[in-house]
């Protein structure tokens, strides 16, 4: 049996989006990719079948963060806990796996929190402007598997952000490598307090670059202090896919 007829059977037995990522995850696994050469975002599409939306997808993400409409959208509501987690250098960015129980709510549905990870520069932009770094918090819909991405620009200034010291300080700069965080992380520290925020339908922003995931992108950032983001690109500097066609998508803003 072919590797694509295997995807389909259980693609179709599965029905679920949690489970069709994560077996699109595991299928292409033999795939490498990257940023740079051969293997960057220019090539995506080309490096697997299973990553052809990279290519082909109408829906992608990132985007340039421009004219959009002011409107009336909900409050969304951040249940984060104070939580100890594990860090892991996942080969393309440092990421921090979130114990359960954290979550939002957007348009009355729950998204359970499972990781944050880092990008830099930031992948979305505003007015054509990158930060120096973004910060993407994952959620699921524990019952159809949709993905709420929470994106927030991380800005440069001169102390220590003291709600990000476990992060930075524990970083594994070797592909591989996981480790407990030395210390609890108060997750709702690292929100920006005003949670005003851009909306819009997209995709994950590495292959294989699925389209299911609401994106809600905070308009005031959080800011880093030098050293910290320089710890990060010291590991990882250029790990951000360009902007995409917004197309025909909206693109909405909660009024103030």
């Amino acid at each position: 049996m072919t590797k694509k007829i295997r995807f389909a059977l259980l693609a179709i037995a599965l029905m679920n989006i949690g489970l069709f990522v994560a077996l699109y995850a595991a299928l292409a696994a033999d795939a490498q990719w990257g940023y740079d050469g051969d293997q960057g975002p220019a090539y995506w599409g080309a490096l697997s079948p299973e990553f052809s939306l990279c290519d082909d997808g109408s829906a992608q993400s990132p985007i340039d963060i421009d004219e959009a409409s002011a409107v009336n959208l909900v409050e969304l509501e951040f249940n984060y806990r104070q939580t100890v987690n594990n860090i892991v250098n996942n080969g393309h960015t440092i990421q921090v796996d979130i114990a359960a129980g954290s979550h939002i709510v957007y348009n009355g549905i729950r998204y359970d929190l499972l990781q944050f990870h880092f990008h830099s520069p930031s992948e979305h932009t505003i007015g054509g402007e990158a930060a120096p770094m973004e910060i993407h918090f994952v959620h699921r819909d524990p019952n159809s598997g949709a993905l709420a991405v929470v994106g927030v620009m991380l800005t440069e200034s001169e102390a220590d952000n003291e709600a990000y010291a476990p992060v930075f300080e524990a970083m594994p700069a070797a592909a591989g490598e996981a480790q407990a965080l030395p210390a609890p992380l108060a997750l709702d520290a690292l929100l920006p307090q005003t949670r005003a925020y851009y909306t819009y339908n997209g995709s994950l922003t590495t292959p294989p670059c699925s389209e299911i995931a609401r994106w809600l992108l905070l308009d005031s950032p959080v800011e880093l202090s030098a050293g910290q983001i320089a710890a990060f690109k010291s590991i990882y500097d250029g790990n951000a896919r360009p902007v995409q066609p917004l197309g025909k998508r909206d693109l909405l803003r909660k009024r103030r």
